[in-house]
């Protein structure tokens, strides 16, 4: 009876051809592999067609789905490699490591914190961990059987020292796996591990009484385990992942490269970078390749590694531009290799209702971001837009809106940009605490919404709630929002929930929801603000005086989607503010604007209020209040208004020395706003009145008759001129 122990670096390819060739030549009977053993019953399934690596195995505790693990593999992981050949040889694959049910119950206490890796490669002369064992072991292309030196190193390293904590119970468990193999008659067993294990694990091993205190009395929790899609960069270092490594992509082709691994690998970074219409040749390819491997030589390496093809593609392709030498790190160094698992594999509830539907929709997961455009007047587009919303609800963010949802309102087009990250399939699992379908779990989680206090968050949620059509969360939100709004004598509350309701009350328009209770509470809701926006605005110091100014346009915006009797109210109530004394100057300006842009006022008046703002009497700072609301709406007005702008240039040219330093910052603000070529114009036009010779006038002789004349049939058809 022989144990044959495998220590391995988790995802490396040269531990991973090494394993393979190891257990072609020990044909063992067994395979014991470091891994949850919850996810024994899902090894037959890495057999499937359907398999491809990257994936990870998910474990998650089922009373808690935000206790979860995952644990990857990659096609150049050894892991993975022993259960292929486990299955193609039908042997049992087992895996050994303390279950997930022990892990995620208890805190295990403290482990050992030595790197292994980085001890030996100082004792090598290496500064750089990575590279000593990308020298030693996973650019080694001889076949020669590195077990022996590695477990000859560990145990130099471990010597004397006693593991500790979750360290002791893992090790204690992966003994006990291998007695229970034993006893069971298995002569040749196999143990893929970790290297730093290998000492603790070898014959003879301690008394099972031993391991017995040590795992005696470890509490459990009832865990549920499945497959799910991984990705090259989630396997990357810089994504977190504690047994991380820095150039997925690289190592993907260290282990799949059959011949040529150097010059294989340059030319998959010129068609990176000729994808992005790059000039990268053939001889460039070539005399990259002529580098690399004289730096290899040069530095008496066995062969070229990644920071000999790293600096050949700075030197060569990239020509020293290290912009695209970070284009290059994240397309083929890293990559974003998407894996799949099969069909038949077991998902939590809601996961597996949300994969059918993308399977329907012809959804792919992709971790590439893409944008996609949705007409909601197609069932399918509606279809998949009511699918990312409900996900949005349950924090899966498999898509992100493309465009600003406010501005979409009322149209039929809505843009997307979707990018798969596979730690969304935890997110799925939680969402299983709410329900057992996506819609389902998206309708709880705003039922729970209507119990919040806050009117503004349940106004958000009835808006959230029919983008996704959850029919049967409206009632109750609906509802939530009229308690609350009768109920509420805070002006701002109503005013900052308004914009949302009176676009949530448009979506019937766009999508056929049913809306008809809405505009009904929104029209009650202004009436409320109506009533009590003369409080709301008086003797308000600036800072207040801005917030409630942004509050004022967002319910002028909403207003015009509601009802024009509702509209009419409103602006009522505007018309009697905008010139009462005791409203800020900010505001009033503003209000008056707002009574020019929608005909309320005539012209004259509005210049008498300009002007009499703007008289010296008025102080300085009070007047550039004045300005900045009346100008909130753009500057496009001083351009056609000459009577205006002279107001306001007049004005300007009056200020004080010593008060237009104060308000200068505020002019600036106000100004600043405006488009560039409304500041180009308001310039000339500001330049002619004080320099009326200034004026250019068009010499005729310049125009051209026939460019002129071409689109007159144009304007004559939209006009509906003969």
């Amino acid at each position: 009876m022989t144990v044959h122990l495998l220590g391995i670096r988790h995802h490396g390819p040269g531990s991973a051809r090494a394993v393979a060739t190891a257990l072609a030549e020990l044909a063992p009977d067994i395979v014991l592999i470091e891994g949850p053993p919850e996810a024994d019953k899902l090894v037959e399934l890495a057999a499937s067609e359907e398999m491809e690596p990257p994936v990870a195995l998910l474990a998650y505790a089922v009373d808690d789905s935000t206790r979860a693990a995952f644990w990857p593999f990659a096609v150049f992981s050894p892991e993975w490699q022993a259960i292929k050949y486990g299955l193609a040889a039908g042997v049992p694959v087992r895996f050994c490591d303390l279950p997930a049910a022990q892990q995620f119950a208890s805190s295990g206490g403290r482990s050992s914190s030595m790197d292994p890796i980085g001890t030996l490669a100082a004792a090598g002369g290496y500064d750089d961990p990575e590279r000593w064992w990308d020298d030693v072991i996973e650019s080694r292309r001889d076949g020669a059987e590195p077990f022996t030196v590695i477990a000859d190193a560990m145990r130099e390293l471990r010597h004397g020292e006693e593991a500790t904590g979750r360290e002791a119970q893992r090790e204690a468990y992966m003994r006990t796996v291998i007695r229970k193999a034993q006893r069971e008659g298995f002569e040749r067993i196999a143990v893929v591990c970790g290297a730093w294990h290998v000492p603790a694990l070898e014959l003879p091993l301690p008394p099972a009484t031993h391991d017995q205190r040590i795992l005696k009395g470890l509490p459990k929790r009832k865990i549920a385990c499945t497959w799910v899609p991984w990705t090259h960069g989630r396997l990357a270092a810089t994504s977190g992942y504690g047994a991380g490594i820095t150039s997925p992509g690289w190592y993907h082709h260290l282990f799949t490269a059959p011949d040529q691994i150097t010059t294989r690998w340059l030319t998959k970074v010129a068609q990176v970078l000729r994808a992005e219409d790059l000039p990268v040749s053939s001889a460039h390819v070539i005399e990259a390749v002529r580098l690399a491997d004289t730096l290899a030589a040069m530095r008496e390496r066995p062969l070229a590694g990644l920071s000999e093809v790293t600096e050949a593609t700075r030197a060569v392709l990239c020509g020293g531009n290290d912009v695209l030498l970070d284009l290059v790190t994240r397309e083929a160094v890293v990559g974003e290799l998407l894996g799949s698992v099969p069909g038949e594999t077991p998902q939590a509830p809601v996961a597996a209702d949300f994969a059918a539907h993308a399977r329907r929709l012809r959804m792919k997961r992709d971790a590439t971001e893409r944008v996609i455009e949705l007409d909601l007047r197609k069932p399918n587009d509606l279809d998949k837009s009511r699918l990312l919303h409900r996900l949005r609800i349950l924090g899966v963010h498999w898509g992100v809106p493309a465009t600003d949802e406010r501005r979409a309102q009322g149209t039929f087009r809505e843009m997307w940009r979707l990018a798969w990250d596979p730690g969304l399939e935890v997110e799925l699992v939680a969402a299983g605490a709410h329900g057992t379908t996506v819609l389902g779990a998206a309708t709880t989680v705003m039922l729970k919404a209507a119990d919040s206090t806050t009117l503004a968050d349940v106004t958000a949620a009835l808006e959230k709630s029919l983008l996704a059509d959850l029919a049967d969360a409206l009632p109750p939100l609906l509802q939530g929002i009229d308690t609350r709004a009768a109920a509420d004598a805070d002006v701002g509350h109503l005013m900052a929930a308004l914009p949302s309701l009176a676009r949530a009350s448009r979506y019937g328009d766009v999508r056929g929801t049913d809306t008809a209770g809405l505009a009904a509470v929104a029209g009650r809701m202004v009436s409320r603000v109506c009533a009590g926006l003369a409080r709301t605005v008086h003797g308000l110091d600036p800072d207040a005086a801005a917030a409630v100014q942004e509050l004022i346009d967002g319910v002028q915006d909403a207003t015009a989607l509601l009802a024009e009797e509702v509209r009419a109210e409103w602006l009522d109530t505007l018309q009697g503010l905008s010139d009462r004394a005791s409203v800020p100057p900010l505001i009033r300006g503003r209000l008056t604007r707002l009574m020019l842009d929608t005909s309320r006022l005539p012209d004259h008046e509005v210049e008498l209020r300009l002007g009499r703002s703007l008289s010296p009497g008025t102080p300085t700072a009070d007047a550039a209040g004045y300005v900045e609301g009346f100008l909130a709406g753009g500057g496009l007005l001083l351009v056609h208004d000459e009577r205006l702008l002279a107001l306001v240039d007049a004005w300007l040219g009056g200020i004080p020395d010593d008060a237009f330093v104060e308000v200068l910052p505020l002019l600036r603000r106000t100004f600043g706003t405006f488009a560039a070529p409304e500041r180009r114009s308001i310039g000339a036009r500001a330049r002619v009145l004080a320099d009326p010779s200034s004026v250019v006038v068009a010499d005729d002789n310049d125009l051209d008759a026939e460019l002129a004349v071409a689109p007159l049939p144009v304007v004559a058809r939209l006009l509906g001129v003969g």
